[in-house]
Formats: C-alpha cells, structure tokens, sequence
C-alpha cells in the first residue's frame, strides 16, 4: 500500500468533518436570517459544498434543525428548572418568559422552532415537553395561591405565548429604527406585549406602568409588514434598488 492510499481516508474523513461544520455555520446564518423555512440549497451554496453533500450529512431538513440548534435551546430548559424552584410563582414564571422571549426574539430560527411544530427534531420535542412541565408547574401554585384567575389553563397560556411569539421577529426588527417608537430604538420591545398578556392572566392585575414605549401608527405598520410573507429578506433588494 502507498503513502498517498494510507493517507487517503484520513484525509477524506477530515473533509467531511469540515463540510459539516461549514454546513452548520451556514445553516444557522441562513435559519437566523430567513427562519427554518430557508432553501437547503442556500444553505449549501453559502456552505461553498453541493447539495449532494448536504443530504449525505443531513439527509432531513429535521435532522439538520436538529444539529444546528440542539445546544442552543438548553438555557431555556435550565431558566425553567430555576422558574420551579423560584419562592415566588410570579417571579418565578416572569422571570423564565424573560428568557424564552429573548430567545425568540434572538433570531428568526429559534423562533420558528419554539412557536410551530416540526417532526422529528428530539432536542425540539424535549425542550416543548419541559416547557410545557414548568408552565403547568407555576400555574398550579399561582392557582393554590389565587393570583391567577381559576379558568385558566396551561394550554391557554401556551397558545398565548405561541401567539404573541411569532410576532416577536416582526417586532423586534420593525422597532430597531427611529420611526416606530417616537425616535427610539426599542431592543425589547417585547416586553409591553408580553406585559398585558400576563396582566389578563392575574385576578387582581397590577396597574403600574407598561414597559417600552407604545408603537406609532407607522410603526404597527412596519411590524404587520414584517409579519407578512412578502417581508424582505436578508439579501434581497427593492425593486429599482
């Protein structure tokens, strides 16, 4: 056997590694950007490999969601363990939103990945049934303690905050300039939404003041317009651009 030959499965094995690091970095640029509905084969053009390669690593779109966002969801599952454990349910549950919302708010993938469903992605179903555990755990105590109305349910709440996070993207993206909230950039704008959500769920709702500065007209506009399929992606250019 020849040097060459004796060198050649290393050598291919260190290719492939490279090819699927370079796929899961292009992957989650593009899920970020576009959300997990993204063509594969941009991801695999922005990879700088062919899409033959993309489906010998991943041969799902489940299995490539999978790898690229398995570790990035476990703060929220760790912010949920700390939320059960809170003296105070309120607290308790507040401060666990706080982390999942700025999750979603990070980027246009995690969002899609903890407000929807898609099949077989077993870190995805993991963090869901934890989640779903720990609101159902606050809402309980909150219920023995009477500060939440006795009508509501575990799945109200989740369909409310699926609800409100979709719009988050949106939100976060129209509020990042001046014409959306009366001259100021707005990070968290997130938080007054989210504020009367929670107000609704209280017997005796706290009537202090909301956070983040109300939108403009132009700024709902703008939000609804990123909201809508016909948003612009990363990339993309207006017409006479």
């Amino acid at each position: 056997m020849t040097v060459g030959a004796r060198d050649g499965a290393p050598r291919q094995r260190r290719d492939a590694r490279r090819n699927r690091e370079l796929l899961l970095e292009a992957a989650h640029e593009v899920f970020t950007e576009q959300g997990l509905d993204a063509p594969l084969d941009v991801i695999a053009r922005r990879a700088g490999v062919g899409n033959a390669t993309l489906y010998r690593h991943f041969p799902t779109r489940a299995a490539l969601v999978d790898a690229v966002f398995r570790d990035s969801l476990t703060g929220t599952m760790d912010a949920g363990e700390r939320a059960r454990k809170a003296p105070d349910a309120w607290a308790g549950l507040t401060a666990y939103l706080e982390v999942v919302f700025r999750t979603l708010a990070a980027d246009r993938g995690s969002n899609d990945l903890m407000t929807t469903h898609l099949r077989g992605v077993e870190s995805l179903e993991a963090v869901h049934g934890h989640n779903r555990r720990t609101v159902d755990a606050l809402l309980s105590r909150l219920r023995d303690e009477g500060t939440v109305r006795a009508d509501v349910t575990t799945e109200d709440v989740l369909f409310g905050l699926a609800a409100l996070g979709r719009a988050v993207p949106a939100l976060t993206a129209a509020t990042a300039t001046p014409d959306a909230t009366k001259g100021a950039t707005v990070p968290d704008a997130w938080r007054r939404p989210l504020a009367l959500f929670l107000a609704g769920l209280r017997t005796a709702p706290a009537a202090g003041p909301l956070p983040a500065p109300a939108l403009t007209a132009a700024g709902l506009a703008e939000v609804l317009r990123e909201l809508g399929p016909h948003r612009t992606r990363a990339g993309d250019r207006e017409p006479g651009a």
